[in-house]
């Protein structure tokens, strides 16, 4: 079997396990899972409302004064000198709220919204953005919240809906357009929605930054039959890769002219986060073998260079040598994206330390030095991040463990308790003290409230296939975008087993126990053991360890790691 169809079945087994048919409970939890997801209800309202009523149609809402902020043009601490008069907003998060009323089932209040944008929204104005930032939120937004509006199985809009925000996705996409004209194909990180590049623009970004467009410019791309949106994320997309290190890891910060690293600390978090998110999301949604291509080694080199026990520390990218020992709250996307990968293991695992954390202080502070065991001293927030809801939407999704469910519920009263005020919720400034903030960010609605529903609440999920975005933007994977899409991708192909006194339990995928011994590359006649993303790769001989579970499984022999007495990893425990 070739690399990529090892790839392919470990993603497909994972979205039958993931995004299909409701599964029969024990009613004993359907009583928490109804009472849990009308308590997500009223706080994404109380949010949402609070929005419309004190900050509509500016970008995000202050909770504490009941005002507002343009923020899409001040992230980054960026000064408004390039900040024309005339911009009144975005509507940013009435954009990004758009897919969340959906899910939630208020078509009409959708229907209002669409058409409200459909008729005020313009991008023709002077104003310095985050290309990443209004990638990810407002273009995301506006091509899922069209994909939902079109779908031929509930057209919300009927008779008003034009298309109108898919025009609107493509004015901007076309905006983006001059940051990508660099010698080297990697985008500028700000861009001017009037003017395109300004003079003397920073020529510093992110890996994230240029690495984590291809889910929204190739769905545009797809959309419109204009190819240069897709082909611009996926020039820089390779020009990134081509920048690795020999130990196949990138940096964090890089130049866009030169193509040179500028900060060489490679990590999971800030700066790096969704680059690895998307080489798989939008591998499963467009099924490209260039993309696995990409992940597969990438997520290797995370496990062989940056894992320790549970935890992800930062490496040099050119030596594999540990350079910061710290927890950023960015961080706890990771067990989500190792679901989606079928490395379920590792995601529990990872996954109850960053929930150890959220319990040892109410929420999770922004950076936790790990070697101190202490918060960092300057970064004591916690902005309403959405990442642990994440991960445990997920994991619940692939093991249906009713603990996650209580973690869930852990999260929800913490945010009840901690960030509610009467007008919204407001960011925390100092997890020690909980002193509030005045911001309500975006993507509390788009993603902190969806995926502690959809948590609760799946039914949105049944029968469709659905890769969600960075920003919880949820886009269909659909045959005419796919490369090759296997029949089980389609909901009626799916198979069911009858476990447990007769109650239908969907497929796991972990329960197949996919594993490369049984997966070889067959060409000419040769046979090639292949390194399956399920396990954690052979560690090399010198690597410390405290535990049996801190080397993992061999990555060629599926067979258990053990540590010596010495503190040492090797093939002594054989299972």
């Amino acid at each position: 079997m070739a690399i990529r169809n090892v790839g392919i079945w470990i993603v497909v087994l994972l979205l039958m396990m993931l995004f299909q048919s409701s599964i029969s409970e024990d009613p004993r939890w359907a009583a928490k899972r109804k009472r849990m997801s009308e308590k997500v209800r009223k706080m994404f309202y109380h949010a949402y409302d609070n929005y419309m009523t004190h900050a509509f149609p500016y970008d995000e809402l202050k909770p504490l004064t009941k005002s507002y902020t343009n923020s899409l043009v001040e992230l980054g601490n960026l000064k408004l000198e390039h900040l024309s008069q005339e911009y009144n907003g975005s509507a940013l998060t009435l954009i990004e709220s758009l897919s969340s009323l959906v899910i939630m089932g208020n078509n009409s209040e959708f229907e209002r919204a669409v058409l409200w944008l459909s008729e005020n929204l313009s991008f023709d104005v002077d104003a310095r953005t985050n290309l990443f930032e209004c990638n990810i939120r407002v273009l995301g937004g506006l091509v899922s919240a069209h994909i939902l509006a079109t779908d031929s199985t509930n057209r919300m809009v009927q008779g008003h809906y034009k298309n109108q925000l898919l025009v609107l996705a493509e004015d901007l996409g076309r905006r983006f357009l001059p940051a990508f004209n660099t010698p080297t194909g990697l985008p500028y990180a700000w861009v001017n929605l009037k003017y395109g590049v300004m003079e003397n623009e920073t020529t510093e970004t992110s890996t994230s930054g240029c690495g984590s467009l291809i889910l929204e410019m190739g769905v545009l791309s797809r959309l419109t039959g204009d190819p240069r949106y897709e082909f611009s994320a996926m020039r820089a997309l390779r020009t990134l890769w081509g920048m690795r290190s020999s130990l196949n890891l990138l940096g964090t910060t890089l130049n866009v002219e030169t193509g040179e690293w500028i900060e060489y600390s490679s990590g999971i978090g800030a700066g790096v986060d969704s680059f690895y998110e998307y080489l798989l999301k939008a591998y499963i949604l467009f099924g490209s073998d260039e993309l696995w291509s990409m992940f597969q080694p990438a997520y290797l080199a995370v496990q062989k260079y940056l894992r320790h026990g549970p935890w992800y520390h930062e490496a040099d990218m050119r030596t594999g040598m540990a350079t910061y020992w710290q927890l950023t709250s960015l961080q706890a996307f990771w067990p989500g994206l190792q679901v989606l990968a079928g490395d379920v293991s590792g995601a529990n695992s990872s996954h109850r330390e960053f929930f150890s954390v959220w319990k040892k202080y109410g929420v999770l502070p922004e950076r936790y030095l790990l070697d101190h065991q202490i918060i960092h001293p300057t970064e004591k927030y916690y902005p309403l991040r959405p990442e642990l809801a994440e991960s445990t939407f997920y994991l619940y999704q692939a093991t249906k463990d009713p603990w996650y469910m209580d973690v869930g519920e852990s999260i929800i009263d913490s945010l009840n308790l901690y960030t509610k005020v009467e007008g919204g919720f407001a960011s925390i400034k100092d997890v020690t003290s909980m002193e509030l903030e005045d911001h309500q960010h975006s993507f509390f609605l788009a993603e902190t409230c969806k995926y502690l529903y959809l948590l609760f609440n799946d039914s949105f999920l049944v029968g469709r296939n659905y890769v969600f975005t960075t920003e919880g933007h949820p886009l269909p994977v659909l045959r005419a975008w796919h490369d090759r899409l296997p029949d089980t991708y389609i909901p009626s192909t799916h198979t069911y087993s009858i476990e447990n006194g007769g109650r239908e339990k969907g497929v796991s995928a972990m329960s197949l126990q996919i594993c490369p011994a049984t997966n070889l590359n067959h060409r000419d006649g040769y046979e090639e053991h292949v390194e399956s993303v399920c396990h954690i790769r052979d560690l090399v001989n010198n690597h410390r360890c405290f535990n049996d579970e801190d080397c993992g499984v061999d990555a060629t022999s599926c067979r258990q790691r053990s540590c010596s007495i010495a503190g040492f990893c090797g093939l002594w425990l054989l299972t």
